[in-house]
């Protein structure tokens, strides 16, 4: 183990201790309305793993939108990392993997992913 690999650690752990004790007051809807939104997140997966920053923010923008949406951790479950290579390509997180009646998109960039999730929201 080097010093990069125990400075990432601690810094990932302090990103996420950090986003639990800061966390974005959720956006409030009728219930007609969100279970709406529920049914539009079950097409939807966001694989990701805990410590990356860039995860902690599509993960506060879910929380903010107050969307619930599957999130699978690729460090903890190897079968969630091998869905995310077979189907997107790379294993790069996060990655928002959308289901539509045109097939399967996966969005891999941070800001891209809170976009989309953003314009669903107000669609």
């Amino acid at each position: 183990m080097g010093i990069i690999f125990i400075v990432r650690n601690v810094l990932g752990e302090l990103i996420v201790f950090f986003d639990w004790l800061f966390q974005p007051t959720q956006v409030k809807r009728s219930a007609d309305a969100q279970a709406r939104l529920d049914q539009q997140c079950q097409s939807l997966l966001v694989y990701e793993f805990r410590r990356c920053p860039f995860c902690v923010k599509v993960r506060r923008h879910m929380r903010r939108l107050n969307l619930r949406i599957e999130r699978r951790d690729i460090k903890k479950n190897p079968e969630y990392r091998s869905e995310l290579m077979a189907g997107g390509g790379k294993t790069m997180v996060p990655c928002l993997r959308v289901e539509s009646e045109d097939g399967v998109e996966w969005l891999y960039e941070s800001t891209d992913i809170n976009a989309y999730l953003t314009s669903m929201v107000n669609a």
